[in-house]
Formats: structure tokens, C-alpha cells, sequence
């Protein structure tokens, strides 16, 4: 039984082919889904007379929380109407990396991840951050190929 269900999240339509399959599962478990995305540090290299102050980087940190909690929010809301508990996390870090800890730090039945499809050679291959999750975590994990599906390309 899959009571608690970790979905990995990085903003993009071809993530979200995953929804249709947490549905399914979610509610035939009747499963608590965690939504989660990583943001990574801001680090902008400056080159001649570009610079910016810790607090111009501090405003576009509080820029990308904001957006990726309004995205999360969203997807949230989503599950909710379809009558699936539905909760979110932000973490901040590498996003392999960072996943994998929590991962690893708390209980989950199942990880729901979305491969990005490749064209040519690289399409028999999971994306770098599913692939690392994968190979680091004890835990069951379902991976949505999401090649052709949204808008994105």
C-alpha cells in the first residue's frame, strides 16, 4: 500500500505527465502525495560593470520561492479537487542531491518521478536527476516517460 507518495516537481509541462498516474494511484491507496521542488542557490557570474548586491540576489531567491510556491500551490489545489490529499515542499540545493537526502530522511511508499524524453541516443537513457534518484534511494519508483507529452519539446 502506498500511503505516502513523494512527487518531484521542477516546473515544467513535461513534469506534470505525471499528474494522470498519481491520480490513479493515489486514489485507489487513498494516499497522501507530497509535491516537491528544489530550487538551486543563485549564483550569477559578474563580467565588467554588471554587478549585483547581496540583496538584488536575495530579491531573486524570494522571487523563485514565490513562483515555485504559487506553482506547487497550484498543482496542490489541482489533486485536492480530485479528491487526493495533497501537500508540497520546497527544498533548496542541488536537485538530485537534495532530493535523494529527503528522501532518504523520511518515509515514503513510492517516489513518482517523470523521465524528460531525449531525441536520438539519449532517449534509452532516464534524465541525470531521475537517474540519481534511482540509484540512491530504497524506495519503490515509478517513472512516467514524458516524452511527447505537454509543450515542451
Amino acid at each position: 500500500m502506498y500511503q505516502k507518495i513523494l512527487v518531484p516537481l521542477d516546473g515544467s509541462s513535461l513534469a506534470e505527465c505525471v499528474i494522470p498516474h498519481i491520480e490513479a494511484i493515489a486514489k485507489a491507496e487513498s494516499s497522501l502525495v507530497e509535491l516537491i521542488s528544489v530550487i538551486e542557490p543563485v549564483e550569477i557570474p559578474t563580467r565588467g560593470k554588471i554587478a549585483l548586491t547581496d540583496d538584488d540576489l536575495k530579491q531573486i531567491s524570494y522571487e523563485l520561492k514565490k513562483e515555485t510556491r504559487q506553482y506547487l500551490e497550484r498543482i496542490a489545489e489541482r489533486l485536492k479537487k480530485s479528491g487526493i490529499k495533497a501537500t508540497y515542499t520546497i527544498l533548496s540545493g542541488k536537485p538530485a542531491e537534495s532530493m535523494v537526502e529527503y528522501v532518504n530522511d523520511n518515509n515514503y511508499d513510492l517516489v513518482i518521478i517523470a523521465t524528460h524524453g531525449r531525441s536520438g541516443i539519449t532517449k534509452w537513457f532516464w534524465g541525470s536527476v531521475a537517474e540519481k534518484i534511482l540509484r540512491a534511494i530504497n524506495v519503490p519508483v515509478l517513472l512516467v516517460k514524458s516524452y511527447k507529452c505537454g509543450d515542451e519539446k
